[in-house]
């Protein structure tokens, strides 16, 4: 038991790392998007499915509370928090349309969405990536393995290439989201 203790962590460490190598340049950009967004007026809209609709929430939170630091609170929106919208949406239409039609009401041109989908090929999140782009709201991947179908669908790609283990996945990307939290707040609130 130990030993296969010992190797989740190590793949999670070379995960992270890997990640790391290979798009720190492109983890900045995002961060300069949303520190611009907020800039400006303008809020952040996060989605995704099951345990990354939970990151969303969480990162929401982060933003519109606090997270390391005494701030004012930043505009960050879950579209995955609110059940009435969810069922109501997912009965009348399509569960495909869940975000997409809370984009199309709470959305505006400026504003930035973090479209979070280990895979990349959830048919919602990438519904809602479309009309994102209708919208002229700027676009944050966050997937896993190959990148799937989002691949070449959002404006910034953040894919943890170097698995296609939804846990080792996950875990990055709360570490991505961690990061830009920190890092954004360092921004706009120097010391």
């Amino acid at each position: 038991m130990k030993d296969a203790i010992v190797k989740a962590f190590e793949e999670s460490i070379r995960v992270k790392q890997a990640f790391l190598h290979d798009h720190l340049e492109m983890l900045t950009q995002v961060i300069d998007v949303i520190v611009a967004a907020f800039r400006n007026g303008n809020k952040l809209l996060l989605f995704g499915n099951g345990g990354s609709a939970a990151d969303a929430q969480h990162i929401a939170a982060e933003f519109t509370n606090r997270f390391r630091i005494e701030r004012p609170p930043l505009p960050a929106l879950a579209l995955t928090t609110d059940t009435s919208a969810l069922t109501a949406i997912a009965n009348d239409y399509d569960f495909a349309q869940v975000f997409v039609k809370q984009l199309q009401a709470l959305g505006r041109a400026g504003d930035v969405a973090m479209a979070i989908s280990t895979s990349g090929n959830s048919p919602n999140v990438l519904a809602a990536v479309e009309t994102c782009k209708k919208l002229k709201i700027a676009t944050v991947g966050l997937t896993g393995g190959t990148g799937g179908k989002m691949v070449g669908k959002v404006d910034y790609l953040l894919c943890v290439a170097a698995s296609r283990d939804t846990a080792r996945i996950q875990e990055t990307h709360i570490l991505i989201d961690h990061v830009i939290c920190e890092m954004v707040d360092q921004k706009l609130f120097p010391a």
